[in-house]
């Protein structure tokens, strides 16, 4: 999942301040770019006065040198080793038009060197830069102490943390969902809106469960690309006491689904399973939604194709795989804790005891012998960032929540897909949840990127968000 970003990097500069500072910085700024395999774009120190941005002259050069980088450039970095030209910066990037995240940085001053040959006033600078970009209209983040030097491992977290941005909002406009077949009768839960979520930028492609189905039933045992996908599930997840035919059936499925994918170029997909696909096909399509999930092509059941948008966004923030859960019980008569469920449908990397199985509760209405497929595993203590996007479409906006806690390895004796989850002031989280009308879908993923989703779903999305 991880691929080395490109940032464009601009570099401010103020003719009554040392130049010296700027070749240095340049310097410095490219060996922290090389340490953490960032690419980086910027003038060379021969096409404007030592590679910084000043004049608007210098601007208009360095907004064409980003624009003809259009397509690689994630965001931009805004570097002041002194005070900085304010509107040097602000031209460039309205110039260029980008249109991606940009994070101001400011060199902190050396009280020994307060003298007219090394003073910065880079601390009063940053103020006059973000001051020009809110007039201009663009959208700015901000290190996590108001100056730091690039060499500074906070400075270099802040800066890991903003290709994260990146990542993300790139990602998010341009993503590609499919939704497979119709949502379920009993699941007005997940109603969404296709026109809000292609106003961001979010594409859906829709496709009826029946064409899939059609396809699947087409296929025998003895298709080479059935062996090959019954090989890939069982090298995945152990079979367990699921049955030969149910595990050709579930292969099958798993052909007609990665073409479906392949063939409209989808990032993500939502899945009709309940009930549907017990009663007419016979076994669950939780294993392959895994093994999507699994390689970054996250996968959710009941047509919840917000809850799948959730999944993807965790993932592009964290580079690690996310899962669709249910708040599903109370954890005894702890505040603060949780049960998280779903039949099995959860990424690999959640399910260290992973086995093909069945599903027990929807079995009891269709038959259990037709829900193999499910997955059968408990995750353990692991960290926890938690969240939901969801359209609101009385209010034509888009909303979401996200949060962190910790997944623990408490007892917990049940079957299916299972967590125990502790969220500090649960109760709080939950009242919210229910006023604000969101779903009983939650997405969980392993790393604690909250402040990362905030900004790129906030910030720039420009979605409305609760940080819990």
């Amino acid at each position: 999942m991880k691929t080395q970003a490109t940032l464009g990097i601009i570099i401010g500069n103020r003719d009554f301040f040392p130049d010296s500072l700027v070749e240095k910085a340049r310097t410095e700024i490219l060996d922290v770019f090389q340490k953490l395999g960032i690419n980086a774009v910027l003038l060379d120190t021969n096409q404007s006065k030592l590679g910084g941005i000043e004049t608007f002259q210098e601007a208009k050069t360095c907004a064409e040198l980003f624009k003809k980088h259009r397509d690689e450039i994630s965001g931009i970095l805004v570097l002041l080793p002194n005070f900085g030209d304010e509107k040097g910066v602000a031209d460039t990037l309205k110039l260029a038009d980008l249109n991606v995240p940009v994070l101001v940085q400011a060199y902190p001053d050396d009280l020994a060197k307060m003298n007219v040959v090394n003073r910065r006033d880079a601390w009063c600078g940053k103020i006059s830069v973000c001051n020009n970009l809110y007039q201009y209209g663009i959208k700015y983040s901000l290190t996590s102490q108001h100056v730091s030097a690039p060499q500074d491992p906070i400075f270099q977290k802040d800066l890991l943390n903003f290709v994260a941005v990146c990542r993300v909002v790139k990602g998010l406009k341009s993503v590609r969902i499919g939704a497979v077949g119709a949502r379920p009768g009993a699941f007005n839960t997940v109603r969404y809106s296709e026109k809000i979520l292609q106003r961001n930028g979010i594409t859906v492609t829709t496709v009826d469960l029946s064409e899939i189905l059609g396809k699947a039933n087409k296929l025998t045992v003895n298709d080479q690309i059935v062996k090959d996908h019954l090989d890939s599930i069982k090298a995945y997840a152990p079979q367990g006491k699921t049955p030969n035919e149910a595990m050709i059936q579930i292969a099958k499925l798993d052909v007609v689904l990665k073409q479906f994918m392949e063939e409209y170029d989808l990032d993500a997909t939502a899945i009709q399973c309940w009930t549907s696909l017990q009663q007419n096909y016979g076994c669950n399509v939780c294993t392959s939604m895994s093994i999507m999930s699994e390689n970054m092509l996250p996968s959710a059941c009941e047509v919840d194709v917000t809850g799948t948008l959730s999944m993807y966004a965790m993932q592009l923030a964290s580079s690690s795989p996310s899962a669709l859960v249910d708040w599903n019980n109370n954890y005894a008569d702890d505040p603060d804790k949780c049960v998280l469920f779903h039949c099995g449908n959860w990424a690999k990397s959640f399910l260290p005891d992973i086995e093909i199985s069945n599903a027990p509760i929807l079995g009891t209405s269709v038959g259990v012998e037709n829900t193999y497929g499910a997955l059968d595993g408990r995750t353990p203590a692991m960290p926890l960032t938690y969240g939901r996007i969801s359209t609101d479409d009385p209010k034509g906006i888009i909303k979401a929540y996200i949060g962190e806690g910790e997944l623990t390895n408490d007892p917990l004796s049940t079957f299916g897909n299972r967590a125990v989850a502790q969220i500090p002031d649960l109760q709080k989280l939950m009242n919210y949840v229910c006023k604000n009308g969101f779903e009983h879908h939650v997405v969980m993923n392993a790393s604690k990127t909250a402040g990362i989703l905030e900004e790129a779903l906030g910030n720039y999305m420009g979605w409305e968000i609760y940080k819990h």
